[in-house]
């Protein structure tokens, strides 16, 4: 087939999929719209299980899909899951949990960090008997990465999982930075770009779409966005000339996802607003200068850099007018989805927008149909 053929093909193919992913979007209520936009953790499913911060979610044991939480779901439907640690046990509970989960209103995809190193939901269980890395910043070369990520994303495909929240496209330049370390691949950008490149193409080989984290760059802070707020001092030149390398590499070689930082970059932005709410960052930068078309997710608006700023349901509704598609991890999960649905009816959100964010995620679920 010549090139000419070949990019017809390609043309008719990409309209026979816009074509339909506009079906679907017709066939969609409001709420179910909605309820594409939030990727949540299970406990924020069931209304009995009230926690000050995450660090209390373990006692709950949240090992399988109950009844409170199909009701919920009924009501709010959800467009993703995101399981933790303490959410599995063992295979055959994994395997039970993923399925009654799937059955939930929305089709739930269902989401883990899986980085390899200290951030491994699955192969830190030893029940899960998996291969276990160092971390991200031990390995020598692209080709180890791309062995590792492949690995990784082939267990997690076994398993069940759609979306690995990795790899971290951070460069380690700080070395007080508490949050990001070594889990970065390093402290080069490009040697950093190599890597993240490689750990895309691995995943994607492995059937499960990857995750950029954390736009703009979480490398080079000191405080940790968990607990409160955090800042780069950078200006957009010298981030050009750093953090965006592995981004771009990244973007270029095809990750479906990016997610935000909660971090403030006060020379790029002009005020102390977070990126995750920043349309300077998120439509400007990463939409307009670095060309991304993919689904952008915040990183948990239940952390403390977001939640001591600002009353969630705000912050939920001002992620989305910056140009966010999903929101990651809200904590109360019915208040952010009655808000939302009340800006998009009120006007203050229009259904356009609305359907630029649905669009891009029927898309990546269409990209990941099993």
């Amino acid at each position: 087939m010549g090139a000419l053929a070949i990019a017809g093909a390609l043309f008719a193919s990409c309209k026979r999929e816009a074509a339909l992913i506009e079906e679907e979007l017709a066939r969609m209520t409001l709420r179910e719209k909605v309820g594409q936009l939030f990727y949540i953790r299970p406990e924020s499913l069931d209304p009995s299980i009230e926690y000050a911060s995450s660090a209390d979610l373990p006692e709950y044991h949240l090992q399988e899909v109950n009844e409170r939480m199909r009701e919920t779901a009924a009501e709010y439907p959800v467009g993703g899951i995101v399981l933790f640690a303490h959410n599995i046990k063992d295979p055959e509970q994994l395997a039970s949990f993923v399925k009654d989960i799937r059955a939930l209103p929305g089709a739930p995809l269902l989401c883990v960090d899986e980085e390899g190193g200290r951030v491994a939901r699955l192969a830190n269980n030893p029940a899960f008997g998996l291969p276990k890395y160092e971390s991200m910043a031990a390995f020598h070369n692209d080709g180890e990465v791309k062995e590792a990520a492949f690995t990784i994303g082939s267990y997690l495909r076994r398993l069940g999982f759609d979306i690995d929240f990795a790899p971290v496209a951070d460069v380690n330049t700080n070395p007080e930075n508490i949050v990001i370390g070594n889990r970065a691949f390093s402290d080069d950008p490009k040697d950093a770009a190599k890597k993240v490149k490689a750990y895309v193409r691995g995943l994607r080989k492995a059937g499960v779409q990857s995750c950029l984290k954390h736009f703009p760059g979480h490398g080079d802070t000191q405080a940790d966005t968990h607990f409160g707020y955090a800042v780069s001092g950078k200006s957009w030149e010298e981030m050009k000339a750093c953090e965006m390398i592995p981004f771009r590499a990244g973007i270029r070689a095809g990750a479906p996802l990016v997610m935000t930082a909660h971090i403030s970059a006060p020379a790029v932005t002009g005020s102390e607003v977070p990126s995750t709410l920043s349309p300077v960052v998120l439509q400007e930068k990463l939409r307009g200068e670095l060309g991304f078309k993919g689904v952008i997710i915040t990183d948990a608006m239940e952390m403390g850099a977001i939640t001591r700023q600002y009353e969630v349901t705000e912050a939920c509704i001002l992620a989305l007018e910056a140009g966010v598609d999903v929101l990651l991890c809200v904590k109360d999960y019915p208040s952010c989805f009655k808000a939302v649905l009340s800006a998009v009816e009120e006007g203050r959100i229009s259904e356009a927008r609305l359907d630029e964010s649905v669009r891009r995620i029927l898309r990546l679920r269409r990209s990941i149909a099993r």
